[in-house]
């Protein structure tokens, strides 16, 4: 399949629902689940099913994930007749194209390379959700339908299918009708944003939809309601496993700890037949020390822990000093939690330093619910206070009180 289907990820997203954490980083890039960063899902993915060739589309504060997505090796994509190719937008034949005008544009601004590989089928992906999924199984399908495009859908309940772009089907899993956050939802089949299409099919429709002044040149709004128009062949290809779009601070914060709980949650990072692959942090082993407290916890690489931390997850070198408490939290890379510091129900950024006996975040109550946010490299003074709700983006002084 590697040599038949290359897929083109869409990792050119701001992110900007997660705030904080996507001042200086790509939505793709942002760290997940102790030890990754969320595009090491569709790239597992995509090695994990034997697609050796893959077209990664950054644009938005690429610098991070350009260096980071080009190191095919973390995921095996390193070997001869395979790769991962970061593409940002270009200059070609003589006109600058500095952005990306849509997700359909950013596939015809790359024509040249699909064309490369003379591949039969594209595979296109969104660099920003969470799930495991053997893309294989979907080309299958494809096939067996006879499809000229086959989307990649999940159940949702009925009463969040206004939030989706949803699938109407007939009994043959045929799609019939795509409708854009209905009010009043007809099914409950939500688009994933995972699409199959015949190459020269699609090329086709590119070529035709970059000279379309009133397009908007991108999959959702143009590219698949004219396939449905022209009366060409849309199957619905049903996922049950788990999905997540970690699209703001409380759904980022709420699959982080769904981490923890494998069983119930059904994203299970110790899988050893469908490894989530990312890079190598180069630190020694974790240390937990004489009087530390950790429970139901993910600990990685170089923390240092002296106290106590209960439900949350430690990426790479971070140190909780001795009297600290740490619990439902999500504390990213090189992050320093003094003495006496209390952080909870919060999602700390990397590089941060919590000052000693400072307050970040609160359990929250039925009334007074939302996930402290502190973003990369800020300074939280002594005794500072951070409120359950707030979003940390500067340094807070000593003694300092931030509630929103």
């Amino acid at each position: 399949m590697g040599k038949e289907m290359i897929a083109m990820l869409l990792a050119g997203g701001q992110g900007s629902r997660l705030y904080a954490l996507t001042q200086k980083l790509a939505k793709p890039a942002v760290p997940f689940g102790g030890k990754y960063r969320i595009i090491d899902f569709p790239l597992s993915n995509c090695a994990n099913s034997d697609i050796n060739n893959v077209g990664v589309l950054t644009q938005y504060e690429s610098v991070l994930l350009n260096s980071y997505a080009a190191a095919g090796s973390r995921w095996g994509l390193d070997a001869r007749d395979s790769g991962v190719f970061v593409l940002p937008p270009r200059e070609k034949d003589g006109a600058a194209f500095d952005v990306y005008r849509g997700t359909a544009d950013a596939i015809s601004q790359n024509i040249d390379f699909i064309d490369s590989h003379s591949p039969e089928y594209v595979l296109i992906l969104s660099g920003d959700h969470i799930y495991k999924m053997d893309y294989a199984k979907m080309l299958s399908y494809h096939r067996a339908q006879n499809a000229d495009v086959t989307i990649a859908v999940l159940p949702v309940p009925m009463k969040e299918a206004s939030r989706f772009g949803i699938m109407n089907t007939d009994e043959e899993g045929r799609i019939v009708e795509f409708e854009e956050k209905p009010e009043h939802p007809k099914s409950n089949l939500a688009s994933m944003g995972i699409y199959i299409f015949d190459w020269k099919q699609l090329r086709k429709m590119l070529v035709a939809d970059m000279d379309n002044s009133d397009s908007n040149h991108d999959f959702g709004k143009d590219i698949i309601p004219t396939m449905l128009n022209d009366g060409k062949r849309l199957f619905a290809y049903e996922f049950n496993g788990y999905w997540k779009d970690v699209g703001t601070i409380s759904s980022l914060w709420e699959a982080n700890m769904e981490v923890l709980d494998p069983e119930h949650s059904g994203i299970n990072l110790f899988d050893e037949q469908w490894k989530i692959f990312s890079r190598n942090s180069g630190m020694t082993g974790h240390k937990i020390n004489a009087g530390a407290s950790v429970d139901n916890s993910m600990i990685t690489d170089g923390c240092n822990i002296s106290g106590s931390v209960k439900h949350s997850i430690l990426f790479a070198g971070v140190k909780v000093e001795e009297g600290a408490e740490v619990e439902d939290a999500v504390v990213m890379g090189g992050t320093i939690i003094k003495s006496g510091a209390k952080v909870k129900h919060c999602i700390i950024a990397e590089d941060v330093e919590i000052g000693e006996n400072a307050v970040v975040g609160a359990m929250p109550t039925d009334s007074e619910k939302g996930v402290a946010t502190v973003g990369s490299g800020v300074f939280v003074g002594d005794n500072a206070k951070i409120g359950p709700k707030a979003m940390v983006y500067n340094n807070v002084k000593e003694g300092g009180e931030v509630n929103d």
